[in-house]
């Protein structure tokens, strides 16, 4: 046959903003073929995509599956809702390189940071490798049903030559040791990484947001500018690469000043970490676009990674992490359950958790501890607070807001489920980061704070709010922002739009069935562990070079995704 597959009577939506158009897709060895008007004679497989769009898959660029994809081929969430590449290695966090008796630590680090169960990691993992380039064969052996492109997370390197507790001290490298930075580095980059990522957050404080499993910075927060230009001239040296980075100091004048020398020196796009609506600060995010807007009047590559979903956080105290920008916080919530239990109950404490709340609302997770809903107690004496905001508790109790919550948590041994709206839920706001044509959507933080956070929804989550019930953008634009423009950004090659020639990954759905259903708990881990799911509906199929890897929403079983050496898969 002239085809394995050919996908019939569709609406195609290419991911180039060039206005849709009726056509059939031959598909052969992976690559599409042709485009056009094909006869079903002269395939093997017809797909019948009357009434569909066809689309190029989405590209997820901000995932923390560097374990998940071991014991996950479809790396859900983002598999269910039309992915079919993801990167890794995001914000310096990763597993190489790494020595045999580091492994533990380094995984310790990501249930907090990242709160990715230990269990789940130390049962799914392989570990069969040490360095970087050994990491990507064994990422390359693992059966993938998504393509994977790596990032070189900057923290493990940091921590090879620098020893853990140099590298979260705050001292700079030693000439000696940079020199030996930089080569792992480009030790790293030869065997097919895309860059380097690393999260620079201060050390405590307001903006200490994701700290180590013990409350400590991890070892990329304590890296200096100076060295991140370093960094930086490995890639001008290569003229290749990409920088992914959350840096914040507190000093917004100096933060732009050193994403702008990045992109100098280097001569590379840089990802900039996040920008985020808050309906209470909308001036945030306008600045923040303002700026992006100059630095691509200067020249300069620095493209935002926009928030763009409206996924919550539900959670209990007995794993949640995200209110670590307070330092009493991120004290009363370390340690054993038991010590937490403590900590959190007592009355010595909580005037500083009181004072920490207003911290918390400044930053990225609340902005009022008041409207957190409080979904469901245990123990049978505080069920009369389900389903009520703090706020009503407190009202009724005559209690600050702080004390009202965890006196109910310390009372229910820690178990009770609370559900926390994101800080934009305006959608005037949000629309506002959708409308820019250069920010890109997502931050899924896929196969991270797996209890809490299901934003890995957010491609189906922008077709149907912003596209089809608001009508923000267009389909085109939708398509192009969600596929093609992030490709580019992160280095993909050859990925992103359906052209002849390109590899086959694409969705056919129809637009009117779309839908994001309920949150689920699942006990789908290594390790007998559980996380919290959204799953969609509406995608028919999903292709991942040229096989269907879902088929009207279930798994084939396929693993054709590849690791994406380089950004490409030769």
């Amino acid at each position: 046959m002239k085809y394995d597959t050919v996908i019939k009577g569709g609406t195609v939506v290419d991911g180039t903003r060039v206005p849709r158009y009726a056509g059939d897709i031959g598909i052969k060895d992976g690559l599409i073929a042709a485009i056009g008007r094909i006869k079903d004679s002269e395939a093997e497989r017809v797909i019948d995509a009357k009434g569909c769009i066809v689309a190029p898959g989405f590209v997820d660029l901000h995932t923390h599956y560097d374990a998940q994809l071991f014991w996950d081929p479809y790396c859900t969430l983002s598999g269910w809702h039309g992915v079919t590449s993801v990167v890794i290695g995001n914000c310096g966090f990763g597993f190489a390189p790494v020595a045999k008796d580091m492994r533990d630590r380094m995984m310790l680090s990501m249930t907090r940071v990242e709160a990715i169960p230990l269990e789940s990691m130390r049962e799914g993992m392989p570990w069969d490798w040490e360095t970087f380039p050994e990491f990507l064969e064994s990422v390359e052996r693992a059966p993938k049903g998504i393509n994977i492109l790596p990032y070189v997370p900057m923290g493990p390197i940091l921590v090879w030559v620098m020893g853990l507790e140099d590298a979260k001290s705050g001292r700079d490298p030693t000439d000696e040791e940079m020199a030996e930075i930089k080569r792992l580095l480009h030790e790293s980059m030869d065997a097919g990484g895309c860059g380097w990522s690393a999260q620079r957050l201060p050390a405590s404080g307001g903006m200490a947001s994701q700290r180590d499993y013990d409350g400590t910075p991890m070892p990329t927060d304590q890296m200096s500018n100076k060295t991140a230009l370093h960094l930086a001239e490995v890639l001008a040296e290569r003229n290749e690469g990409f920088v992914q980075m959350t840096y914040v100091s507190g000093d917004a004048k100096s933060d732009a000043e050193h994403y702008e020398q990045l992109a100098e020196v280097s001569g590379r796009p840089i990802l900039y970490n996040a920008v985020v609506a808050a309906d209470r600060h909308p001036e945030r995010h306008r600045k923040a676009l303002a700026w992006l807007e100059r630095c691509r009047e200067k020249g300069f590559r620095v493209v935002g990674q926009g928030v763009t979903t409206a996924a919550g956080q539900t959670f209990t105290f007995e794993d949640w992490n995200l209110f670590d920008e307070s330092d009493a916080w991120a004290e009363a919530t370390t340690g054993t359950l038991e010590e937490r239990l403590h900590k959190l109950g007592d009355p010595a404490r909580r005037e500083g958790l009181r004072e920490g709340a207003k911290i918390v609302e400044r930053g990225a997770v609340t902005s009022s501890f008041a409207e957190i809903v409080c979904l469901e107690c245990v123990q049978e004496d505080q069920k009369i607070n389900n389903d009520l905001f703090l706020r009503e508790i407190a009202e009724r109790e005559g209690k600050h807001v702080v004390d009202a919550m965890l006196d109910i948590v310390v009372a229910d041994g820690l178990k009770t489920l609370f559900y926390l709206e994101p800080i934009s839920t305006a959608f005037g706001p949000m629309s506002e980061i959708v409308k820019d044509p250069y920010t890109l959507f997502g931050v899924s933080d896929g196969g991270a704070h797996t209890k809490f956070l299901t934003a890995g929804r957010y491609p189906t989550e922008t077709l149907i709010r912003f596209v089809r019930d608001e009508q923000v953008i267009s389909l085109e634009e939708a398509h192009w922002r969600l596929s093609a423009w992030p490709a580019y950004c992160a280095g993909f090659k050859d990925r992103g739009t359906l052209r002849e020639g390109a590899p086959a990954d694409m969705i056919v759905y129809k637009m009117d069935e779309l839908e994001v259903t309920d949150i689920e708990v699942v006990h789908d881990l290594p390790g007998n562990e559980w996380r919290r799911i959204q799953k969609s509906k509406g995608y028919k199929y999903t292709l991942v070079n040229g096989d269907v890897t879902f088929d009207h929403g279930e798994c084939t079983g396929a693993t054709p995704g590849k690791l994406l050496r380089h950004g490409g898969a030769a």
